[in-house]
């Protein structure tokens, strides 16, 4: 990536590298994907050997794919592979032969209810071979011999994941997560994606308490290889975490709470939000979506949320064609960028102090602590913030604390606090806080 471009220009930019490359669970798609990746941040990849046990799964046979192609018998083509990576079935098992009408509609997918659209569809773990095309294109098809050529291979091989690391002043970690399994789609996987490395790009940059960790992984059976092998290293160092996906569209912010739904990394996403005057919808914790379900299975129960902006399984565009690069825009993804470091920021600035002072209020005055220019409400404002601040840093309240109590911005409240810790007002207790 280069420093001289934008968060929004640096995304973009990658995106349209990453767009057309053909991933799945397993397979060179994936090593391609993760090899670009690395090429702007130091990743260490976990190989597991297909056949290897990861609590009750097991990882399967690797599937490369070299091209597809479904022609009727006079030679016009209904599917092809180099047009589009959706047309065939994910995971689809190898084919080449003629077949009725009949015979291939079991093994045509479409969506009736949006019929311009090719389906994203995959059998990972059933035997099957398929094309995937527009339901437009499958009603339109006529009695006759169709040929079918697939040209996909399953060989012992692994699941690849790659995993980058910042440390910080502090051992405590905030995990990044997100899933490079998907083929062609821009919103749901690969938005998420380039936002992780756009961060792990600008967090580099800068000094920060917390050590950070970033996962790029296969959906659910990446997640599931990786914590049966980190999961317990990862537990005990977790401060929070979120898996990033969906966060190119133009919807508005939506962020899914951990499985305890109190954690102090909901408070925070909460605070950033509202106060941040982002729209924004917060959602408790289900037991579906993405890799959050893994973290946040009740044998880890690790602080994980999901923030993003259109739900996945919520926009018509979702695992269809229609989640390509037209949907998603660059304004959007650079929003996204900025709430997560606002979310990042907010976290790291929320410590625990205890006034210097304790015994009435300060002078503030001689300090230059009272604000001499500035409109009447903003004055007010900052001088409120002093005030709360000071009464309330008794060595037992965070800034998350004092900020929901007096009803105030958290970012608004650290930089206020930094103010009185550079003046001597404050000193620090804890810089983490456990939950």
């Amino acid at each position: 990536m280069n420093d001289l471009l934008s968060p929004s220009d640096n995304m973009w930019r990658l995106m349209r590298e990453l767009y057309p490359i053909c991933r799945s669970i397993t397979g060179d798609g994936v090593r391609k994907t993760l090899a670009i990746l690395g090429r702007d941040m130091p990743l260490v990849h976990h190989r597991f050997p297909s056949g290897t046990q990861c609590y009750d799964w097991e990882v399967p046979f690797e599937w490369n794919i070299d091209g597809a192609l479904l022609r009727y018998e006079d030679g016009t083509v209904i599917a092809n592979f180099e047009h589009h990576n959706l047309h065939v079935l994910g995971y689809s098992l190898p084919v080449d032969g003629w077949f009725t009408l009949d015979e291939l509609r079991t093994h045509l997918f479409s969506l009736p209810e949006q019929p311009d659209i090719i389906p994203y569809v995959t059998s990972y773990y059933r035997s099957e071979w398929g094309f995937c095309l527009s339901h437009r294109a499958k009603e339109a098809l006529k009695p006759g011999r169709y040929h079918a050529r697939i040209d996909s291979r399953f060989s012992p091989g692994e699941l690849v994941l790659g995993e980058a690391f910042l440390p910080g002043r502090t051992e405590r970690e905030i995990l990044i997560s997100c899933y490079i399994c998907h083929p062609s789609m821009a919103n749901d996987s690969l938005s998420g994606v380039v936002l992780a490395a756009e961060l792990y790009r600008e967090l580099s940059k800068r000094s920060h308490l917390f050590s950070y960790r970033f996962c790029f992984l296969p959906e659910t059976i990446g997640a599931i290889a990786y914590l049966s092998r980190f999961g317990q290293r990862l537990k005990k160092a977790l401060h929070a975490g979120l898996v990033v996906t969906c966060v190119g569209d133009s919807g508005r912010i939506h962020y899914k709470q951990t499985r305890c739904g109190n954690h102090l990394l909901d408070r925070v996403v909460a605070n950033v939000l509202r106060h941040g005057k982002w729209p924004h919808e917060i959602r408790g914790f289900r037991p579906l979506g993405s890799d959050e379900r893994q973290y946040c299975s009740p044998g880890f129960d690790m602080p994980v949320g999901s923030l993003m902006r259109s739900v996945y399984g919520e926009f018509p565009e979702y695992h269809t064609s229609a989640d390509n690069l037209d949907f998603v825009n660059a304004s959007a993804l650079e929003e996204s960028f900025h709430v997560y470091m606002e979310v990042l920021r907010a976290l790291e600035g929320n410590q625990t102090c205890r006034t210097t002072v304790p015994f009435c209020e300060p002078q503030m005055g001689r300090r230059g602590l009272y604000p001499m220019v500035g409109d009447k409400a903003e004055k007010s404002a900052l001088i409120q913030r002093y005030m709360w601040i000071l009464n309330l840093s008794d060595g037992n309240n965070s800034f998350l604390d004092i900020a929901e109590r007096m009803d105030d911005g958290l970012l608004a409240v650290i930089e206020a606090a930094d103010n009185l810790i550079r003046a001597g007002l404050l000193e620090e207790v804890k810089e983490v806080q456990h939950e």
